[in-house]
């Protein structure tokens, strides 16, 4: 029997404390409904660490025990601390997974990882969202229709200040007429990251059984794989003879 891929639900647990309003569809934090959920499925294992936390909740053993990553950031991303993004960034490198959701595009790990500015248009009125499949045939996408529609959301849209993904699974739609890529997956070093754009936290998206589905399937895409180890530097013997 394979062992279970070991997941990390990452949250900063700040607006579901001061603001009533997202207290309501998140009384226990976006991390546990996640989690909660991820624990129903076969294969996985979810625990779940927040900003406040020693450590963010990030410490060494936790991050050693870790296949895939969550992160959910919005209004403290500058509270995150230097060196726990540097040893995450590490740990991506060396083959963890990295599941990065909504507003966690202007963490301080995802702008690492990308290199850019990771900037976009947004707009927050509670406006209908269809996110369209893209690549019906990607591992991200099983199970899942045509589309997922969201009927309210926060906009994000175009440009996003991104490198073009390795693979574009979703583009969402809004009703204000914008669009943006919302599904992207990347590789950096041994490791896999999926953005996934839909979370804002004043609506119950991460109740939304499609969208449980979508981080469900891409925990599994993320996990490690058991590669050739890395080697890098010199190497004065060669693998032939050289006359």
């Amino acid at each position: 029997m394979s062992k279970a891929i070991q997941v990390t639900v990452w949250n900063e647990f700040r607006h579901e404390k001061h603001n009533e309003a997202v207290k309501k569809i998140y009384p226990n934090g976006i991390h546990a409904v996640i989690a909660d959920y991820l624990n129903t499925q076969p294969g996985v294992k979810a625990r779940t660490a927040s900003l406040d936390e020693p450590e963010h909740g990030l410490t060494d053993e936790v991050l050693n025990d870790t296949d895939v990553l969550i992160w959910w950031g919005h209004m403290a991303h500058h509270e995150v601390k230097d060196e726990i993004v540097e040893k995450v960034y590490n740990k991506v490198l060396d083959g963890m997974g990295l599941i990065v959701l909504h507003s966690g595009h202007f963490s301080k790990i995802f702008r690492k990882l990308m290199g850019t500015t990771c900037d976009l248009k947004w707009r927050e009125i509670g406006e209908k969202e269809r996110l369209w499949v893209v690549e019906p045939g990607h591992p991200i996408a099983e199970g899942i229709g045509e589309y997922i529609e969201l009927p309210h959301e926060e906009m994000y849209g175009e440009r996003f200040d991104i490198p073009a993904p390795d693979t574009l699974v979703f583009i969402s739609w809004f009703a204000g007429g914008e669009v943006f890529r919302s599904g992207c997956c990347y590789h950096r070093g041994k490791g896999k990251i999926f953005y996934f754009r839909p979370g804002h936290e004043s609506f119950p998206v991460y109740h939304n059984p499609e969208i449980q589905r979508v981080i469900y399937n891409a925990v599994k895409w993320a996990a490690p794989v058991n590669g050739p180890q890395v080697k890098f530097g010199h190497f004065p013997t060669p693998l032939e003879d050289v006359k």
